[in-house]
This record gives structure tokens, sequence and C-alpha cells, in this order.
């Protein structure tokens, strides 16, 4: 069976899956997953170098805020 953002297993009832993608220097980019809907990617176009947060509602699971926080030129 195929479980939300690609997990080896499936989340408790009333929680939500996720999965975080740290990626590899300029080959692999990082990406964000939340039940089952990419919320940063590559492909997206809404990732850079540093430190990519989304920002979710613990209560309804919307995208609320994206950002990208270069942390090496400050």
């Amino acid at each position: 069976p195929r479980h939300k953002c690609g997990n080896k297993r499936s989340c408790a009832q009333n929680h939500f899956a996720f999965k975080i993608i740290s990626g590899a220097a300029n080959v692999v980019g990082p990406s964000i997953c939340f039940d089952d809907v990419t919320l940063m990617s590559s492909v997206k176009n809404n990732v850079g170098r540093g430190l990519n947060i989304a920002l979710v509602n613990g209560t309804s699971g919307h995208l609320l805020k994206e950002n990208t926080f270069d942390m090496y030129s400050g």
C-alpha cells in the first residue's frame, strides 16, 4: 500500500503525515511534504540554500507561510 508523503507506515488517525528531505549540495534539492502535499521543492522553485521553513496550521493542516533563510550570506 502507498502511504502519505512516501512514508513507510501510515500515521494514526487524527495525525498528519510529513516528510522533510534535507537535500545534497546542488545535486538533490530539499523538499517538504505535509499530508501528501508537496509544500516546498526544487520543482516548485520555492526552496534555497539554508533553512527552508513551512508554517502549517496544526489543526487544519493548511499552509500558512513558507520561506527560506540563507544562513551563509546572512
